[in-house]
């Protein structure tokens, strides 16, 4: 019989990891810090023409490209004259489970079933445990997912209710926790007891599902407007959408489109604090997850992730709760189309970023989930309202993340607000470099690569940390 107290599972963290996903990470370490990431996600053995292949059999993929006519007139009429770039939205939600995570769920249950697992495990309270719930009905697989659901007072939040409502739908085993550090404790030990496939978020696998939706944005604007996207705004959180996405156009066309990540400003919120958990109205998509995730992108649930955002980001926005709410019901209002919030994070950023450029320019917003029950805006907006938090009409630059949720009182107050890259590509090197005694010639060039910079820059970096940490310590 194993120890299963929690000092002893995190222990063995790292072989449980090996034996549920069957990749020997070990082998790509190159250096201290660096690890060879390409050969990675080579190593799956599995190109973009099969993966579509095995997507297209199991409901997922080819979604359309829409056009979204009536707020781009809106948006028009509020910029400056011959600006507000056309914006597509690629609707998303037409996938089965009604995500986009269906693809990085249909790869990673195909893969299961290949290696003979009897079932997938996943740790998720999104749309990603209700993708991988379908995906695993598909392939005959069994499936578990781990949520955290409930604060301390037994309080859940509508939106992740509906999930487990949705993956209990599909014939999943739901396990919902508190929040707090027993998710991946718990986890682990069912990976563990059960033998299953990790389905994470974060394999090769996972990233190569979404891979297919960027060359569908491509393939889809050229076929329906005859040039490429401007610009492409992936709602981000843990990544792997934003990287997915951005490999996927890279394979579809060599010149150059604008990858924009945006996220729900949750600044001052923290996402395992058992009094924030219901004070945030969005469960993903959101600066909790993105800017950590973003700075250290193996902070997952394996040793090494294969969502890295940095290497594909050219732009981080933020918007409010408000913003998105009220973006969201404009959807519906002026375009006939009910999707969740969380999906229309990147909506507001394109409403906004539209009026930066031409008319002649469009935008792509890459991604709408499902809505209905308890992750429709409305219930969203009461559940906040029981919770405490303000709700009204006015400036959003007033909103106060677990106080307040102001709605704009004008379109025109809907803003992308910008996240500094700079700051953002430091706060990476400082966390890799972290109790590191030396950096060698491979971190060094992994750390150009994972920055998206250059190596002066990630030299001077590090003799800037390098002074910081002599100055501390003399």
């Amino acid at each position: 019989m194993k120890n299963n107290s929690y000092a002893h599972v995190m222990a063995r963290r790292n072989e449980i990891m090996k034996a549920s996903v069957g990749i020997d990470y070990s082998i790509y370490e190159t250096g201290n810090i660096s690890f060879d990431y390409e050969r990675m996600m080579n190593d799956t053995g599995y190109d973009l023409d099969f993966i579509r292949k095995i997507q297209a059999e199991s409901g997922v993929g080819n979604t359309p490209l829409k056009e979204l006519k009536n707020i781009n007139k809106l948006v028009r009429k509020i910029s400056r004259p011959g600006y507000g770039a056309r914006i597509f939205i690629k609707d998303e939600a037409l996938n089965d489970s009604g995500s986009f995570k269906a693809r990085r769920a249909s790869l990673s249950c195909y893969h299961a079933k290949k290696l003979g697992y009897e079932g997938v495990i996943t740790a998720t309270s999104g749309n990603y445990g209700a993708a991988v719930a379908s995906q695993a009905a598909k392939f005959g697989l069994k499936c578990i997912v781990v949520q955290e659901c409930y604060d301390s007072k037994g309080i859940g939040q509508p939106e992740i209710i509906e999930k487990a409502r949705a993956c209990e739908a599909y014939g999943a085993e739901v396990v919902q926790l508190s929040v707090g550090p027993e998710l991946f404790y718990t986890f682990l030990k069912l990976l563990e007891e059960t033998g299953y496939f990790n389905a994470s978020l974060y394999t090769p696998y996972a990233i190569q599902g979404v891979e297919t939706l960027g060359y569908e944005i491509i393939e889809d604007a050229l076929k329906l407007t005859g040039k490429l996207p401007k610009a492409v705004i992936v709602t981000n959180a843990g990544g792997g959408n934003l990287t997915g996405t951005a490999r996927g156009i890279k394979q579809a066309t060599s010149k150059k489109v604008e990858i924009i990540a945006a996220s729900v400003n949750l600044k001052g919120l923290h996402m395992a604090s058992d009094n924030d958990f219901n004070r945030k109205s969005f469960t993903t998509g959101h600066t909790g997850f993105g800017m950590p995730f973003i700075t250290n992108p193996d902070r997952s649930d394996v040793p090494r992730s294969a969502a890295r955002p940095l290497r594909y980001t050219d732009r981080y926005v933020t918007v409010n709760q408000g913003e998105v709410f009220f973006t969201t019901e404009m959807l519906v209002a002026l375009e006939g189309i009910e999707r969740g919030p969380a999906g229309n994070t990147s909506l507001a950023a394109a409403i906004s970023i539209a009026q930066e450029l031409p008319e002649s320019e469009i935008i792509v917003v890459q991604e709408t989930e499902y809505t209905g029950a308890g992750k429709h805006h409305q219930a969203q907006l009461s559940f906040a309202r029981n919770m405490g938090i303000e709700i009204r009409f006015g400036n959003p630059e007033e909103e106060i993340p677990g106080k307040s949720i102001i709605l704009p009182d004008s379109v025109a107050k809907i803003k992308a607000r910008d996240l500094n890259l700079e700051q953002i590509r430091a706060s990476l090197i400082r966390n890799a470099t972290r109790n590191r005694d030396y950096i060698t010639a491979s971190d060094l060039e992994f750390l150009v690569v994972e920055t998206n910079s250059d190596r002066e820059y990630v030299k001077a970096k590090i003799s800037e940390l390098q002074k910081r940490w002599e100055e501390a310590n003399a």
